[in-house]
């Protein structure tokens, strides 16, 4: 009879099969394949570019929440996430390309893992950004400061972050390789990743150049490039920067012969443009009628200037400068500006700004902020609810500021500087008032990317039509005072602007690389009648000469030359008026300007 199939005996495992299965079991537990894939063997180039992609997941969240709460459309949003998270891990792998060495590098990449870390912790928890003001901060901290900062929230945080990397890079195993293979892997890991940012750079700057220029706290929270780059500026500036001396270029500076047979003191008002495009000012040519108030008060203007740098930081410290922009920007000490030179002459300056400052021009005469001494009723009228004021606010209380010059100085002329807003993007439509919005739809966003072309177009138009009422009244205001002084004006704008051409937008490229709208800018002036012959100034000679190639190098000797102001350190062929003054004005066509007081020169 055979044996049913519940009767056979199985066979017994033996001790050998046992351990196996036991050992088996012990393989799949978790923390035991983390531990071993973790000590695996994996060389520096590898670790690197693992550690710049956990530093975007894992120390990040500042940057990620604040983009959530900017907003915009979420396909917009997800794809300037993205495109950040890239930049970063290419950034901080190039960053690291220097310490992908076989030996000694643990511990500095625990301590870049640690400053991610705390500088996630301090933007999270004080809402700061990692600029090099803010690295200079910690780097003065006295010990009791850094007390007050410590707590087990923070520790808990930090060990968060670091826990992973930190039990990683203690296991990890990483081969040893030739100094001279090092090298050359090292070298490629940096070209690539720089390769490859420049990509991302190029294609995506539609989308990110107004997020990063509208949001630039954006910037400093890219982590940890942002929080080494501001350490690093932070401890190597004060060693390999060598503090400027100010070269004075005062000495001589005295008024002209005009100002002693003159009967009136001479008001003259500077105005410096902000991100003003010379292609979009009907009076050079354009299609569009954005100069409808300066067409009709008889100014003079010129097509074919180049402005000195395609910011305002570059810019406005340049065209102020005597050396002009090739010496300016190779100097090697600061120099005394236009401002100082004519203030020292004797006449009186006043810089008024409604912008973010003068970039150091402004140091050593009086200034104010357009905003200082509005009225509630003016603010109400002129300026938003973050105290952003419109151009006009700097001619509400102009003749105020005026009045508290003693009349004894006043006596020997005035030099008002009126810093614009003008066009500053991308928020252009901020920049207009309802009466100068003439062109509409107009993109009321500062995410350029959701408008298109012809709302962008209009918004700009329209921010330019403000410019020029704003320009039409300081004429006006200047025309008013003619009785007590002979009067003038001249705008110059300080940069171009982007507008989409090429797929870039707003301004501060490189200069040799920025195309010619970003240096392209607009420049007029209006001479009242009795300047014009105070100065013997031919008005058909400059506007013979309204297609001459200046710069921004010609300002400082052209502002010397229409002042009347003597220095060493003017040169008459670079002043716009030298080769149209000293002229008879009794020509026929300079007679008939003079009769006809404002109206434009045709």
């Amino acid at each position: 009879m055979s044996a049913r199939p519940m009767d056979i005996p199985l066979p017994r495992p033996s001790s050998q099969s046992g351990e196996s299965f036991h050992r088996s079991r012990a393989a799949l537990s978790p923390l035991r394949w983390i531990d071993g894939f973790f000590s695996r063997s994996m060389s520096a180039q590898k670790i690197v570019c693992l550690l710049a992609v956990y530093f975007v997941l894992a120390t990040n969240w500042p940057l990620w929440l604040q983009m959530a709460r900017i907003g915009g459309a979420p396909s917009l949003y997800m794809r300037s996430a993205v495109t950040l998270g890239a930049l970063i891990a290419c950034g901080t792998t190039a960053i690291l390309a220097f310490t992908a060495w076989t030996r000694g590098m643990r511990l500095v990449w625990i301590a870049v893992a640690l400053i991610a870390a705390l500088s996630q912790y301090y933007m999270l928890t004080y809402s700061v950004v990692m600029d090099t003001g803010m690295a200079a901060n910690v780097m003065q901290t006295d010990v009791r400061e850094v007390a007050d900062l410590l707590g087990w929230r923070m520790f808990f945080s930090v060990a968060v972050v670091l826990a992973i990397p930190v039990w990683w890079l203690l296991q990890v195993r990483i081969p040893a390789m030739r100094p001279l293979r090092q090298v050359a892997r090292n070298l490629l890991l940096l070209a690539a990743s720089l390769a490859v940012a420049a990509v991302l750079i190029a294609t995506t700057s539609r989308d990110l150049a107004p997020l990063m220029r509208s949001n630039p706290q954006l910037r400093y929270m890219l982590n940890p490039v942002a929080s080494l780059y501001s350490a690093s500026v932070s401890i190597v500036r004060p060693w390999v920067t060598r503090k400027k001396r100010l070269i004075p270029m005062t000495a001589g500076a005295a008024l002209g012969a005009t100002h002693a047979a003159g009967s009136k003191p001479l008001l003259f008002v500077l105005v410096v443009g902000e991100t003003g495009r010379a292609d979009h000012f009907a009076l050079n040519g354009y299609d569009r009628d954005t100069n409808p108030q300066l067409a009709a008060r008889g100014v003079f203007n010129w097509t074919s200037v180049r402005s000195c740098g395609t910011s305002t930081l570059a810019s406005v410290p340049c065209m102020f400068s005597p050396l002009g922009k090739k010496d300016f920007e190779s100097r090697a000490d600061d120099y005394e500006t236009l401002l100082d030179v004519v203030q020292a002459a004797g006449m009186n300056v006043l810089w008024i700004d409604n912008q973010s400052g003068c970039k150091g021009v402004c140091d050593r005469v009086p200034h104010v902020y357009a905003s200082e001494g509005l009225s509630a009723e003016q603010k109400r009228k002129l300026c938003d609810a973050d105290g952003e004021c419109r151009d006009m606010a700097m001619l509400e209380n102009l003749q105020q500021r005026l009045d508290a010059i003693p009349a004894d100085k006043r006596g020997r002329g005035v030099l008002l500087v009126l810093h614009q807003m003008g066009s500053h993007g991308p928020a252009y439509s901020k920049r207009s008032s309802a009466s100068s919005k003439l062109f509409k739809p107009e993109c009321t966003t500062e995410v350029l990317a959701d408008c298109s072309h012809s709302e962008l177009m209009n918004a700009y138009d329209n921010s330019i039509v403000e410019t020029d009422r704003f320009l039409a009244a300081a004429i006006d205001w200047l025309q008013a005072r003619s009785s007590a002084y002979d009067t003038g004006m001249l705008y110059l704008s300080d940069h171009g602007e982007s507008l989409g051409e090429y797929g870039q937008f707003l301004h501060g490229l490189p200069y040799s690389v920025a195309p010619d709208v970003q240096k392209h800018v607009p420049m007029i002036a209006w001479l009242s009648p009795q300047l014009v012959r105070r100065d013997r100034v031919s008005p058909g000679c400059l506007k013979g000469r309204s297609g001459t190639a200046y710069t921004h190098d010609n300002l400082y000797h052209s502002m010397l030359g229409v002042l009347d102001v003597k220095s060493p350190s003017y040169h008459p062929d670079l002043d716009i008026w030298a080769g149209c003054s000293g002229l008879s004005v009794a020509k026929a066509e300079d007679q008939a300007f003079l009769s006809r007081g404002t109206r434009p020169i045709r």
